[in-house]
């Protein structure tokens, strides 16, 4: 007699969102966290959404990485609790946002972060193109230009912020930036790879990438 073992997945709420402004999503993210600190059996969470144009700073990002006056500016700038320098998000740029109890995976903040690079090497491998990492730096790169941004904050092994595809975005916001502290590299989208390329038809793409990289099962919510 053979028998079968099912392996049951873990449940991971996947929230498909349009375009929402940053603090919306921030506080968001900081609530879904506290919750799953002080109930560690509460779903995981993928949230994949755009927002309106906004800079942002990890903790230790350099000021001088900004090549406008905060003091004076009509752009909307915010210093947040994730790693890695200056960036910049608009409509166009698909971001995800994993709240992810890495007890359940791997309490490895590298391996973490290398895994999210992969769910976004593999989006680009399903197009035909080779995504790479580039060493001493976190994030995806397609023919020497990044396409990817990765920053992070975990508490008590409760995962936030996340990743930033530039899918179709207009990228004349970076020029305002030393984007990612990187002044010797540029950043590129993949609609200079494939011309009418949207954010809605990549955001199944990622979502299956997620869910194969990380061993999960995807609810819609």
């Amino acid at each position: 007699m053979v028998y079968s073992i099912e392996i049951h997945k873990l449940r991971c709420l996947l929230y498909n969102q349009g375009l929402m402004p940053y603090l919306e999503a921030h506080r968001w993210q900081r609530s879904l966290v506290g919750d799953r600190i002080h109930n560690k059996s509460l779903d995981d969470v993928l949230i994949l959404l755009e927002h309106l144009p906004v800079y942002t700073l990890g903790l230790g990002s350099n000021p001088e990485f900004i090549k406008f006056d905060q003091d004076n500016s009509e752009y909307e700038v915010h210093r947040v609790e994730r790693g890695g320098e200056v960036t910049y998000h608009c409509p166009g740029q698909l971001v995800g946002y994993p709240i992810l109890n890495l007890q359940r995976y791997r309490q490895d903040l590298h391996w973490y972060l290398r895994q999210l690079e992969e769910v976004l090497i593999r989006v680009l491998a399903q197009y035909g193109l080779q995504g790479e990492r580039l060493p001493a730096f976190t994030g995806v790169w397609l023919e020497g230009r990044k396409v990817a941004a990765i920053g992070i904050k975990v508490s008590r092994w409760i995962t936030m912020h996340g990743f930033a595809l530039n899918v179709c975005p207009d990228l004349t916001g970076f020029e305002r930036i030393v984007p990612c502290g990187i002044a010797d590299k540029s950043v590129g989208s993949l609609a200079e790879w494939i011309p009418g390329i949207t954010c809605q038809e990549v955001r199944s793409r990622i979502a299956q990438s997620f869910a194969e990289v990380f061993g999960v099962e995807l609810v819609e919510c």
